[in-house]
């Protein structure tokens, strides 16, 4: 099969795509015909050696699919070839075929398109898991978002509508404040406009914001902290700008604030029923039409370097997506 291949750390024009052996499924596991893969920032991270899991080399990057199952081990049930899934993998979505664990594996909600499914699990669940398991938002709360315009910023705005808070989005475009708009933003920011402390003051009239989701981090999460409310609470989610921030303690203490870490993979592996019944809500929002993910591009395997450079450069709105059969 053809797959992208990393034989090297560093930028993503260094991959290659290549001739690989086609896997086969391991003891609970499942294969797919990939028919798309989602684009995410940690596949950018991680073919630079700058991701928490740093695999042997060389690898396949990709960590979400989409497609049609047409092989299945013997000691798994509940799928057989034809069943059309989505899987998180983790390593070795940008590829024709790959093999993943079926525990992680769900069922493509009837009617949904297969790049519309490859977007979707990563930003949605990493939202999904922010916001209500690690963030408590409540009805009636404010939720900020920064990178209002990526996937998983799109993803919380609408997370954050559903959950009945109010919603400030802030990105760094027009583009992507429009398109926070059309999901449901009460209120827009250029956050590389002026001052975002005082945005964000005089968008909550002194009072504060209570949760913060911060896919950023950089020059940006200290005034987001300092624009907390009392009890407010930091969902540490991701490092877009680059930076990992430092934040004064000091700052927490002083309105009994609190920093969360969002790490939604890991809690997909601790706690698997827990993350299956969170992906069947997330599921049933999908198809009564109340999440509408934003693909925006799809790439073919030998332009994927094209697709990640994107993501670095902070020019994707919603999702990208990688289609290896085109």
């Amino acid at each position: 099969m053809k797959a992208v291949q990393c034989v090297e750390w560093g930028l993503p024009d260094r991959l290659l795509v290549a001739e690989v052996p086609t896997p086969e499924p391991k003891s609970g596991e499942v294969r797919l015909r990939v028919e798309a893969a989602g684009v995410n920032f940690p596949d950018a991270l991680i073919v630079q050696k700058k991701y928490q899991v740093q695999p042997p080399l060389p690898f396949i990057p990709g960590t979400e699919v989409a497609g049609t199952i047409d092989a299945v081990a013997a000691d798994v049930s509940g799928w057989r070839a034809g069943d059309r899934a989505v899987a998180f993998v983790g390593l070795g979505g940008f590829a024709e075929y790959v093999c993943a664990p079926a525990a992680m594996t769900a069922p493509v909600p009837p009617g949904i398109a297969s790049d519309v499914a490859a977007a979707f699990t990563l930003t949605y669940a990493t939202s999904h898991h922010a916001i209500f398991a690690c963030g408590r938002l409540k009805p009636g709360e404010t939720l900020a978002v920064l990178g209002a315009g990526g996937g998983v910023g799109l993803a919380a705005v609408e997370l954050g509508k559903i959950a009945g808070a109010r919603v400030i989005a802030l990105a760094s475009s027009e583009e992507k404040l429009a398109a926070a708009r059309v999901r449901g933003a009460e209120v827009t920011i250029d956050y590389t406009q002026g001052d975002l402390r005082e945005a964000l003051k005089s968008a909550t009239g002194g009072r504060g914001v209570d949760v913060v989701y911060d896919p950023v981090g950089g020059r940006f999460t200290e005034a987001a902290v300092r624009s907390l409310a009392w009890r407010g609470r930091l969902l540490v989610v991701g490092f877009a700008d680059g930076t990992v921030p430092q934040i004064p303690a000091n700052l927490l203490l002083i309105k009994e604030a609190a920093a969360v870490g969002v790490f939604w993979g890991e809690f997909a592996r601790r706690e698997p029923q827990a993350n299956f019944a969170m992906l069947k809500e997330l599921h049933g929002w999908l198809q009564e039409g109340r999440l509408k993910p934003h693909v925006s591009k799809s790439y073919r395997l030998a332009d994927a370097p094209r697709a990640l450079e994107a993501l670095l450069e902070r020019r994707a709105v919603g999702k990208l997506v990688i289609a290896p059969w085109a």
